[in-house]
């Protein structure tokens, strides 16, 4: 049974219970689980996988239970201010790595690195050290794009184990990181995992990311649909307006409700 920290609320948001944090409180959440060996996950929460939640409901189970699931698109930021939490700021995945890597090289934190490719992963780690001389990488593995054996699923639970690592960053994309990761807890003994998506792409320099006015504008996922139409178009051109329209409905019946 994974433990909580209840140091900070949550807000629920088209049924998903959304942590009202910012990037400085994820921080120290999670510095405190490795610190006192908590095992918890960590569902960084973009929109379409508030989508993806919503209408799954082992998902939603995992979200909902999760130790922090962030948020990570600016509308849900957006949401999350207009509700009253005006310290709340986006949870992005890359950022989250990247300041996580910073901190560690103080507190000594290890890392493992489990997802997309044997080549993302070697250029990841590789302007990871360059950018953060010192950073203990304690391994990493790139899975077939298969289902897994019994025996292979067992191998990797005892490498990521044996390897001492603090953090284990997922990168299998959305749903089906938040799925890996809810079904390895107390099979693998790291004290954090973390869901990332597409971090391990764009750390790595094999995916362009959107400059910083793009991403804080809320127009993010117009750039990344720009980059690959045939692979996105579903998740952004109809899960987008699908969301806008059941927030505004939402917030309709709020409204009438306080009536």
């Amino acid at each position: 049974m994974i433990n909580k920290n209840n140091s900070f609320q949550k807000f629920n948001i088209l049924g998903v219970e959304i942590s009202a944090i910012n990037i400085t409180q994820a921080i120290v959440i999670i510095s405190d689980w490795i610190l006192n060996k908590i095992p918890n996950y960590v569902c960084v929460t973009p929109v379409h996988a508030l989508m993806d939640y919503r209408k799954n409901a082992e998902l939603l189970m995992i979200a909902n239970n999760s130790g922090l699931t962030t948020p990570d698109g600016m509308p849900i930021v957006w949401i999350l201010k207009i509700a009253g939490f005006k310290y709340v700021d986006r949870v992005y995945g890359p950022d989250l790595m990247n300041e996580l890597c910073r901190v560690s090289l103080e507190s000594g934190y290890k890392h493992f690195f489990y997802g997309n490719t044997d080549a993302v992963l070697s250029d990841l780690k590789e302007k990871l050290e360059e950018k953060y001389p010192g950073i203990q990488i304690a391994g990493s593995i790139a899975p077939p794009f298969r289902e897994l054996t019994i025996q292979e699923n067992e191998e990797i639970c005892k490498q990521i184990s044996a390897s001492g690592a603090d953090i284990l960053w997922v990168g299998l994309g959305s749903p089906k990181q938040e799925l890996w990761m809810y079904h390895h807890q107390g099979r693998i003994d790291v004290p954090v995992m973390i869901g990332v998506g597409a971090a391990f792409d764009f750390l790595s320099g094999n995916k362009p990311q959107a400059p910083r006015w793009i991403q804080r504008s809320g127009l993010e996922w117009f750039y990344r649909f720009l980059q690959e139409p045939r692979r996105l178009w579903k998740r952004y051109l109809l899960g987008y307006p699908r969301f806008v329209v059941l927030i505004m409905i939402e917030l309709f019946k709020k409204r009438i409700l306080k009536r």
